[in-house]
Order: structure tokens, then sequence, then C-alpha cells
């Protein structure tokens, strides 16, 4: 194998597959990334056996091969590259990749590929073709409220329920809930094969570990489109010269909608910066493990007090000034699922929606202009009962 191919391009694929590699394997080839070189391109790869990446680059190939290497070690080493538009010129000799740049000749030692496991490939066309920094702006708001214990695995992962209409994600561990409705219309979608879909699945449950990949991969500034296919089980992406596969959840996610209300009495709306400020400092002297604060609110004065204290640190209340609708209230939050609401919230200002002390609180956006509560994003927050 011998290619030549700019430094970026190379020092990009392998920031897009070095995070597959789990950190600890049983199978030695499973911690090394595969680099192939044939009349394509350049191609680079790797596996933890259950989320699988290929990032393919432009290359000149002037003699095809393939061979894997530790991905730590070229990790390292591709994180020392320059983006300076030069080449960088890579050939493989019998278990040795040998990298030659400008100023630098490097050797490292890999591991014939012929044990590297098959990266499964989609056998149909896409489902749909969404922009992608569309699809990681609603990836954001849900991961949060997803499970990080895997007692109940299904929870570890976001539910994407499908429909003519658009995606509804929804992550829950059982303490919060999040849900965002991502619209679609005829250009997103492959009709026939869409159709055909959906008269056999109507949701899947997708690893919150993939989600996090496919974000990472879309670049904050890409106006690239992701494409997205499901087969046998399993999810594709692809989306700038990345493929992404990985397994689906199989399991059934709890119906989460009986606890979202309909309607609420109590609503405040307010600057977000000015409430996360609140919450971050309450949260210093909230007590005990549940880091409980209290929102209280009175109506009859038209301000919001946001209230903590403990034995080991003292006491905090802030008073803030924000537009109160309905019934006045004291509520007990733990303070860091509070915060996860407004921080993915995307707007400058938000409005958290009540009926009493003890049922479900629900964080929403507001349109700037008209001042409208927003419902395609609900964050629900479960109130501690004091």
């Amino acid at each position: 194998m011998k290619v030549i191919c700019t430094q970026e391009n190379f020092k990009k694929a392998i920031y897009n597959c070095e995070r597959a590699i789990a950190k600890r394997n049983t199978l030695p080839i499973l911690n090394n990334i595969l680099i192939e070189a044939d009349k394509g391109g350049l191609k680079l790869s790797a596996t933890n056996l259950e989320i699988g990446v290929t990032s393919q680059i432009g290359a000149k190939v002037e003699k095809t091969g393939r061979i894997t290497v530790p991905a730590r070690i070229i990790g390292s080493f591709s994180a020392s590259l320059m983006n300076n538009g030069e080449n960088i010129e890579l050939e493989a000799d019998s278990e040795v990749l040998k990298i030659k740049t400008k100023t630098n000749k490097t050797s490292i030692k890999g591991i014939p590929a012929d044990d590297f496991p098959l990266i499964p490939f989609k056998k149909e066309e896409n489902l749909l073709s969404l922009s992608s920094l569309f699809f990681k702006k609603a990836v954001s708001k849900v991961i949060v409220a997803a499970a990080i214990n895997e007692a109940r695995q299904e929870l570890t992962g976001v539910n994407v329920k499908f429909s003519l209409e658009g995606l509804c994600l929804a992550a829950t561990d059982s303490f919060r809930l999040t849900e965002y409705k991502l619209k679609l219309d005829s250009k997103n979608i492959s009709k026939d094969k869409y159709g055909e879909f959906l008269e056999k699945t109507n949701s899947v449950i997708i690893p919150v570990n993939t989600l996090l990949e496919v974000s990472r991969i879309i670049s904050d500034e890409s106006e690239e489109k992701l494409e997205i296919s499901i087969e046998d089980g399993q999810i594709f992406f692809e989306t700038d010269g990345v493929k992404l596969v990985s397994r689906l959840i199989d399991g059934k996610y709890p119906q989460y909608e009986y606890i979202m209300p309909e309607n609420y009495k109590t609503r405040i709306v307010g600057e977000k910066k000015v409430l996360q400020n609140a919450l971050k400092t309450a949260g210093i002297f909230s007590s005990g493990g549940s880091h409980e604060i209290t929102l209280k609110i009175d109506d009859s004065v038209k301000k919001i007090f946001v209230r903590s204290s403990s034995a080991e640190t003292g006491e905090n209340v802030t008073e803030l000034k924000f537009d109160i609708t309905g019934p006045s209230l004291e509520v007990v939050f733990n303070v860091k699922y509070l915060l996860d609401g407004i921080n993915v919230a995307a707007t400058d200002q938000v409005a958290i929606l009540f009926n009493n002390e003890t049922t479900p609180a629900a964080i929403k956006e507001i349109n700037e202009k008209s001042g409208e509560v927003l419902n395609d994003f609900i964050y629900i927050a479960m109130p501690i009962k004091n």
C-alpha cells in the first residue's frame, strides 16, 4: 500500500474513527484502525462490534493494500499534524506502516488486516435525508435525559417514532423526560421506501452513544445532508464521506405520554441566562444527595424566589422578577435536573409550567417575536415530594 493525501483530511478521518474504539477489548484487532487504499481513495474504519465507523477521503493511490494500526498510537500521532495543506505519505510494508511528512518520518507497528471484522453495509436505499445540523440540534435536546445505568437497557437509548409528518425523539431516565418533534417534508423522505417502512415499524430505540458519535462527526458548520437507513435491527448514518452503523436496542420503550399533562395552571416566563445563574448559585448551597432547591412562585408580588440551604454550606436566596400567570406555589426540585432542561433550551427566554407541588413540571421554549410558548420541545422534571 502506498498513498498520498493531505494531512488535514487524514487527521479528520482518524478523528472520526478513533472514538469507535472501546476502552477495553478482548480482541486485540478491535484496538486498531483499518487503513485501506483502493481505486476509490483512502478508507479508514474502526469498530467495537456495537458501532462501526468508516471514513472515506480523497487520496492519490500509487499502490493498493491495507493494514491495521493501534488507534491509540495513530490517534496521538495524527493530533500532532498541522492543518496547513501539506501532504502526508503512507506506505505499508509487511506489518509496518511508514508515514512521511515534509519534516517527519514515522514507523508504526501494525497487525495484518485479515482478522479485522467486517463492518455491515446497507443493502437498500436511504429512508431519510435530513439537514445534518438540524438532526444534531434535535439530538442535543433529548440525550440529556437518557439513563446511564444499564439496568433497563431501553432507557439508555433515544426512542424515535416515525410518521409522515415527522420524527418524535424522546428520552427518559424515569426522573425526567424530554421530547423533541422534528418535522419532515417530501424532500426528506424516500416516498415508496418510507411508506413501506411505516407499514412494518413505527419506532426504534437508538443507543445514546451512537447518537453522540453521529453528532460529533457533524461539524458545526456542516451544510451536508445526513442520510439515514434502517435494516435488520441496525441503523445506518452517512454524511460528508463518513458512514456509521450501529445496532438498535431491542426492547419496548415505556409509554411516557401519560405523565405529560395537557394543561397547566401556573406559568412563569423569563430570561434563560438569569434563571441559569440563579439555579447554579442555588446549587452551591443545595443539601443532600438529591441536590434540593426550592422554587417559590409568589403571584401577589409577581416574583420568584430560588432558595437553597444546607447545614454544611449555608443558605442562599435569589429573587427574580419573572412574568407569572396562575396561582402561587412552592416546588422542590433536584437542581441538576432542572438546569439540564434549561441548558438545552435554544431560546433566550424559557417558560416553566406547573400544576401543583407534586406533579411534573414542564420547560418549554418561547418564540422571541410573539412571546408564544412553543411546543416542538418539552422537558419534563419531576418535583421532589417533600
